[in-house]
Order: C-alpha cells, then structure tokens, then sequence
C-alpha cells in the first residue's frame, strides 16, 4: 500500500537482486505484490498504531493525512510518518496476517507459472518479510523494490520473455507497469475492502478482482493454451 515516487531507472539494489533469480526462461510469470494483496497491511498498521495512540481516519486511500493523534485528532506530517512506517515494518512485518485464500491459490497456480514476489518493503524489513512468507506457505523469491515498479517488472521479462501477470493494489504502480511493460496483463486487487471501497479499479489495470478465487480462475483462463 505505501505510495513511491516513480523513477525510470531500475535502481541498482533491485537489478542485482533481479539478476540474482533463477528464472526459467519461457515458462509464465506471476509477479505479485504484498502489502494488501498477499498480508493484511492496514490490519497490521492499525494494531501498531493503537500501539501508540494514534488511528487511521479513512478518509481516503492515502496514509499520509489519515494518520492521526488520538489526543487531539491532529495529522501526522509527513517527515514524521516516513519515520513511523519505518518503525512499523521494522517491528510488524513478519507478524502480518496472510490474505484469505493466497497461499492456496498460489500453490495451485505454480504448477503452471514461476512466482515471484515484488514488494516495497524497506530493506531493513526484507528477511523478516521472507520469513513470513515462508512461515505461512508462500516461499516464493522476493524483490525489496524502491519506487514505482515499472521498471523492475520490465527488467524481470528481460530475463523471462513471455507471458506475465502482474498483482498489486496500488493504482500508479499499474500506470508505471503499462507504460514500461505494456505486454504484461495487470490484476488490480485490495485485499481490506475498507480501503478498496475507497477506490475504483486502477485506470491502468486489464481487471480488477476482490479475492483470491477470483485471482486464480482469472489467471487459469489466461493460462489456457500458454
């Protein structure tokens, strides 16, 4: 869920970790996000926030200007938030809750596709996030991306060229996939319907999907004749 700036350049901790990964040439990809779309995110933020005496407002889909002082309603600002997220996914990133359904769907699905996970998490929080992965059935190789993830998946089918679904919640991460990698088919999916109520389907997406089912049927009529 945490917005990013959007670069052109893959930045060079990303490439190396992309030029690390054993692809298999030919064979589909599923490149998938995390926050919201494989844990519960907001869950996990609002249990940290309580924590601290603050709340998120839902007043919109951004947490910048939701986030709040439960003393005297007042925002946190944003040189203040940068610093508070970076508590939280250092202390809560492996104790997220896995979304309903994905681990299962997954499993069904890499019998026919390569799965790797990209994410923003910091990378302060990247092993704890792969120790969650693999703690709750989804030890899949992960990409600590920065920025906007256009460039990363354009790298990734450089690597693997051929058909590739990309998942993510985020609506500028699909404009970004659909300018640098047009060819990939763009799944719009929030998991916490509290925040996907606040937001339409992602301008840039082919679809957009509310749960895991949903996701896997989707992605096995697309699979079909691959």
């Amino acid at each position: 869920m945490l917005k990013t700036k959007e670069p052109d350049a893959l930045p060079a901790a990303v490439a190396d970790q992309i030029a690390a990964l054993a692809l298999t040439p030919g064979r589909p990809l599923l490149i998938v996000d995390a926050d919201e779309v494989l844990f519960y995110f907001m869950r996990g933020l609002e249990r940290f926030l309580e924590s601290r005496k603050l709340y998120f407002d839902w007043q919109s889909y951004a947490l910048h200007g939701n986030i709040r002082r439960r003393l005297d309603d007042s925002v946190v600002l944003a040189e203040e938030l940068h610093l508070l997220l970076q508590r939280f996914f250092a202390d809560a990133t492996e104790d997220m809750e896995p979304v309903d359904g994905a681990a299962a769907a997954l499993e069904r699905l890499r019998d026919r596709m390569q799965v790797v996970v990209l994410s923003n998490v910091p990378a302060l929080a990247r092993q704890a996030r792969e120790r969650a992965l693999a703690r709750h059935g989804m030890p899949y190789p992960l990409i600590a991306n920065s920025g906007s993830k256009g460039p990363a998946v354009s790298a990734l089918l450089r690597r693997v060229p051929g058909p590739a679904i990309f998942i993510d919640d985020i609506p500028h991460n699909h404009t970004s996939v659909a300018r640098l990698a047009p060819e990939v088919h763009r799944l719009h999916f929030v998991a916490d319907h509290r925040l996907a109520a606040l937001l339409g389907p992602a301008p840039d997406c082919h679809h957009r999907v509310a749960s895991w089912a949903e996701i896997h049927d989707h992605v096995s009529a697309l699979l079909v004749g691959t």
